[in-house]
């Protein structure tokens, strides 16, 4: 069953965060995963406002694929540089 992460960000530091986003980018592909959206926060339509300032949804082929996307030595060396260009929040969900 497909799956999908939400990232909500807020840059702390716009040159380190293009740096993050292209190193984050490319660990991707080997765990099947599809970028299918990013865009900056426009408003809520409904609710209370959000902090964040952008927003992306990434599709992969399961939640495992998710987990061992985000558990790789490849991402997790970007950890301390995604700290320091925004505070980012990942959400998986599972397709329904």
């Amino acid at each position: 069953m497909n799956a999908f992460i939400t990232i909500n960000v807020v840059i702390k530091n716009p040159e380190k965060f293009v740096d993050y986003m292209q190193k984050a980018s490319a660990t991707l592909a080997p765990y099947g995963a599809k970028p299918v959206a990013k865009g900056k926060f426009a408003g809520s339509v409904s609710g209370s406002s959000s902090e964040h300032q952008m927003a992306a949804t990434v599709t992969f082929p399961d939640m495992e694929s998710i987990d061992a996307w985000y558990n790789s030595d490849e991402y997790q060396a970007l950890i301390p540089l995604r700290d320091e260009a925004a505070d980012i929040i990942i959400t998986k969900y599972s397709a329904a």
